[in-house]
């Protein structure tokens, strides 16, 4: 059986597990230990030398990268399909996972580096959080034209474009910031998410916030680390929180990509 390294909250392990599900593919999920506090290692680590969630082993196979995984899965298990057969319409679909996976994924972090943990306060949380605020409305706006008339980001079925965005909306619904119910993307909001395999995916994401409830007094005492890298990085920095940055680094409570070993 398949074995995935995860936590339900990541966006990036949320988009392997529909693709799994939909696919009927058994897995074992193994929450990765580790990667906060420091100190990953074993089968985790030889999977994911980034120490980084989603890893998948597969017998001797052992992969990494959200993105990588997908392509693995498809390639092996094809049907049922969740790319179209189209070249321009594949690349079409990987554009908007990539601007999910870099300029999506960085405003949602942020907004749980603020909200959830306590990374800012005052007139510093509040320039933040309305920063966030209208970068998401730019990118729904920009995902609403790429949805178009359609049902699916696919087309006319759920597919590869519907499971990379999905986590994402997800992501910033929860902090009050999703699509207009009776818009278009509002409408493909309830769609997917009465999906079998992303509603599974979401519970499991919402379960698991009960265990962050002690994370932001750990971060404060230096004893949890969240990984500043690459577009989180720009983020902070070019929405008004370079002091979150240096405040971290003083407090040696971020951490940037491991070193390869």
């Amino acid at each position: 059986m398949l074995k995935l390294y995860e936590h339900p909250l990541s966006s990036y392990v949320q988009k392997v597990k529909i693709a799994l599900r939909e696919k009927n593919i058994p897995f074992e999920a193994v929450r990765a230990t580790g990667v906060g506090p420091g100190g990953a290692s074993g089968e985790f680590v030889a999977a994911n030398p980034r120490a980084e969630v989603p890893a998948l082993i597969d017998g001797a196979t052992m992969l990494f990268d959200s993105t990588i995984i997908l392509e693995y899965i498809e390639e092996k298990w094809p049907a049922p399909a969740l790319l179209p057969a189209g070249p321009a319409e594949r690349a079409r679909l990987r554009m908007i996972e990539e601007v999910c996976d870099t300029h999506y994924e960085a405003i949602n972090w942020g907004l749980g580096e603020i909200n959830r943990f306590g990374r800012a306060e005052g007139a510093l949380k509040d320039a933040l959080v309305a920063k966030a605020k209208g970068q998401i409305a730019g990118m729904q706006n920009w995902l609403a034209r790429q949805l178009g008339s359609a049902d699916w980001f696919n087309g006319t079925g759920f597919g590869w474009g519907d499971l990379s965005v999905v986590p994402y909306v997800n992501g910033s619904a929860r902090y009050g910031f999703g699509p207009d119910a009776e818009s278009p993307l509002g409408r493909w909001h309830r769609r997917v998410n009465a999906r079998e395999s992303v509603r599974l995916t979401h519970e499991e994401a919402n379960a698991s916030l009960v265990g962050l409830v002690n994370v932001a007094e750990a971060i404060e005492k230096g004893l949890f680390k969240r990984e500043y890298r690459d577009h989180r990085l720009e983020w902070m920095i070019k929405s008004g929180g370079i002091e979150v940055v240096l405040k971290g680094l003083e407090k040696h409570n971020i951490r940037f990509s491991e070193d390869f070993k």
